[in-house]
């Protein structure tokens, strides 16, 4: 007999006829009538399906009451309808076949409760939790939806490289992929000699696939990458990660509106999506992790994303009735504290903050006629503040060039960035999306470290 999956099973109208389910057991209890109840989950929902396991069993006495949580078992049985409440349906179960036994000695999820903390000590194991795999499914979901999205409005799924000689931010926080012996590397004139390294110059893995997007999307209109990139920023916060996923679209023949149309509906798609396929681990999120977080979804879905300009929100904070820990002033950063009071108190829905100034904005983002703005763009929701950062970029040669020699990086290195703009250069934009803020954002855990499977932060590389 063919194996089905759990979820399935749940939504199966088939009963009275045989099923084949496996998975590993959450619970046993035994009856005092000589029979068992076993819980068993496959990870495919949040639900796990009621095993009724009778006593006549040959293997009954020997294995099945040795079962204990986190044991993996395949079930052979009938799916019958299920006379308790919470269930539809159970399976009645003719065989047991156990695969492995897990110790309740030495299993570490046998506790009823254990932090995240510890968990990530144990990351190998922590997706076989409630939490975690249902942090997994929303993940996939997530991810599904960012393809179907890109793909229904005929964007390209572009890989772009993950080894880099360029740094797209301009802010030197990267890591250095070499071959060289780091102990003793070649030198010339007390210099690192980089002709000896397998590339032939410094390289590093990618912060962004962005640049190498648009020259993509200078030739196929529309692309999306969808990858790891990597910041070897020195920060313990439950914001930043070493390596994170990114959804980066870039567009041709398209504005700083235009940029801002397709991010607001990217959002809305994906939570319709997860509203749509994930509500019983969403319900367990809003229950257990975040009070709030479906209400905060459909709000978003339904929601009108407010547009204004930088200019226009230090205005706002500056007339704020609130104490900020970072001072507010035309020219510096907005922080997540005053991101998050434009969203939550003075606006009250998402807002689009547009045209900031250049001094703080990457060498690439278009320059505005006032010269001291650029078309730049961040998606701001309540309760994480920014989700969304992207620009219109600059598609002049002369002030591109300008603004590479600006911000101090070295002409050599984007030679082939300035060539689009000699070559059929057009108006064009994107944006960058972390996915894994995404994923925080919908599911509601607080910290970035436990919404991918295994994550990467400084000293933390285990697994």
């Amino acid at each position: 007999m063919k194996r089905t999956l759990i979820k399935h099973v749940l939504n199966s109208s088939a009963v009275d006829e045989p099923v084949e389910v496996a998975g590993w057991v959450r619970t046993r209890r035994d009856s005092k009538g000589g029979f068992s109840f076993v819980e068993v989950n496959d990870g495919s929902s949040f639900s796990g399906i009621q095993v009724i396991v009778p006593g006549e069993l040959a293997n009954y006495e020997s294995e099945v009451l040795n079962l204990t949580t986190g044991s993996a078992v395949a079930i052979t049985g009938e799916l019958v309808e299920s006379p308790g409440a919470g269930q539809r349906v159970e399976v009645h179960a003719t065989e047991v076949k156990v695969y492995g036994l897990a110790d309740p000695e030495d299993y570490p999820l046998q506790k009823k409760r254990i932090s995240y903390e510890k968990l990530r000590d144990i990351a190998h194991l922590r997706p076989r939790t409630n939490t975690f795999g249902a942090v997994a499914r929303v993940r996939n979901a997530l991810a599904y939806a960012t393809h179907k999205f890109y793909q229904e409005r005929d964007f390209l799924y572009l890989h772009t490289p993950m080894i880099t000689s360029s740094d797209a931010e301009g802010a030197g926080e990267m890591f250095q992929v070499t071959t060289l012996d780091v102990g003793a590397p070649p030198r010339v004139d007390g210099q690192v000699d980089y002709s000896k390294d397998f590339f032939g110059k410094p390289t590093f893995l990618t912060v962004s696939g962005q640049l190498s997007a648009e020259t993509y999307a200078s030739a196929l209109d529309r692309v999306y990458t969808f990858g790891p990139t990597f910041r070897a920023e020195n920060s313990n916060t439950r914001r930043h990660l070493a390596e994170f996923w990114m959804i980066e679209p870039e567009l041709a023949f398209a504005d700083l509106s235009d940029n801002a149309d397709l991010a607001e509906d990217y959002i809305r798609y994906m939570f319709q999506h997860v509203l749509d396929n994930c509500l019983d681990d969403l319900e367990f999120f809003n229950k257990w992790v975040e009070e709030g977080v479906l209400d905060r979804l459909h709000a978003i879905v339904d929601s009108e994303f407010r547009r204004i300009t930088y200019t226009e929100a230090i205005a706002a904070l500056e007339g704020a009735a609130a104490s900020f820990e970072f001072p507010v002033s035309w020219g510096a950063d907005l922080q997540s504290e005053h991101e998050r009071y434009l969203t939550e108190v003075v606006f009250d829905q998402p807002v689009v903050v547009t045209d900031y100034p250049k001094d703080i904005k990457a060498f690439y983002m278009r320059r505005n006629d006032d010269g001291k703005t650029v078309a730049a763009m961040d998606v701001l929701l309540p309760g994480v503040g920014e989700i969304v950062g992207g620009s219109q970029r600059e598609e002049r040669h002369d002030v591109l060039l300008e603004s590479i020699t600006e911000k101090g990086l070295p002409l050599d290195e984007y030679w082939w960035y300035l060539d689009l703009r000699r070559f059929g250069s057009v108006p064009h934009a994107g944006f960058g999306l972390g996915f894994g803020r995404i994923v925080q954002f919908v599911t509601g855990m607080q910290n970035i470290r436990d919404v991918i499977p295994y994550p990467r932060t400084p000293n933390s590389a285990e697994f």
